[in-house]
């Protein structure tokens, strides 16, 4: 890659996580946090003491995360914890310049939800562009590779905390709606990242495997990848399709198995990201 074009991918990168950071405190600041609804992680934990101390959120979201951008840098990598450095940087600017505005409805539940709506795809397109703003995710990481638990389980265990935490400040109906926007942010990042679109693979083994090749290409313009086999109890020699579709094709990918080979092993799972390849955009018929 030349200068020219990594400068480009740079800059195309930094301003995603800049709008992320935008959409994030517009999130917190607009909706959540003027109804003492708080976020998880390091954020939730910074507008608790920013409620009790009167000190600028902006500040707390900033200095609780540099211990753990200084152990995401030992353990994970420079380029994530700059992104991540930027992120937080440009979100805690945000939250200050923002705090004065009131919040746009005093309805708890428009709140929570409209709130988990912009916070989830700000901090999803801070993620999707290799950033954080959260540190108790950096722990996550680390924690997954020395424990038996996911990144996931461990987040929503410091969650759990903090959550209960904002009970014992805020009362516990806050509480419970900040748990709904919460939920609705986690959706809104999934949604963000992996698109609207939901993308599955197919795996199929059958005896008439280039037959069916040649249909889905021509009928759903999808390519496929044509693999050997081998039967683990019968021995023989099978070609194996696997190929990649949406959600709305799945139906028309039975049919087209079906009118061929009835007896067909097809297998179909979810997939989060595909890159490359020639995936054409047909009309299904």
């Amino acid at each position: 890659m030349t200068k020219r074009n990594q400068f480009r991918k740079n800059l195309f990168k930094y301003l995603f996580l800049f709008i992320g950071s935008i959409l994030a405190a517009v999130g917190l600041e607009i909706f959540l946090i003027p109804n003492h609804i708080i976020d998880g992680g390091v954020v939730g934990i910074s507008i608790m003491l920013s409620y009790l101390s009167n000190f600028s959120l902006g500040l707390f979201i900033f200095f609780l995360n540099v211990p753990f951008l200084i152990l995401g840098y030992n353990h994970i990598g420079k380029s994530f914890v700059i992104s991540t450095l930027f992120s937080i940087l440009s979100l805690s600017i945000w939250v200050t310049v923002l705090h004065p505005i009131p919040g746009l409805t005093e309805d708890l539940l428009l709140a929570s939800v409209f709130g988990g709506i912009i916070l989830g795809i700000g901090v999803g397109l801070i993620i999707r562009y290799g950033g954080s703003l959260d540190g108790t995710e950096i722990v996550a990481i680390i924690l997954d590779k020395r424990t038996g638990f996911s990144v996931g389980e461990i987040v929503m265990f410091f969650n759990i905390f903090i959550l209960s935490s904002a009970g014992l400040i805020f009362g516990w109906n806050k509480a419970m709606y900040s748990l709904i926007a919460y939920f609705v942010a986690f959706k809104m990042i999934d949604i963000t990242i992996e698109g609207l679109e939901e993308t599955k693979s197919a795996i199929i083994v059958s005896e008439k495997a280039e037959i069916i090749a040649e249909k889905v290409m021509a009928r759903l313009g999808r390519g496929v990848t044509l693999l050997s086999g081998k039967g683990g109890y019968s021995g023989e020699e099978r070609t194996v399709l696997y190929l990649v579709i949406t959600r709305l094709e799945i139906a028309k990918l039975k049919n087209i198995i079906d009118e061929i080979d009835e007896n067909a092993f097809v297998t179909i799972s979810e997939v989060h990201e595909v890159m490359g390849g020639r995936i054409r955009k047909r009309a299904i018929h």
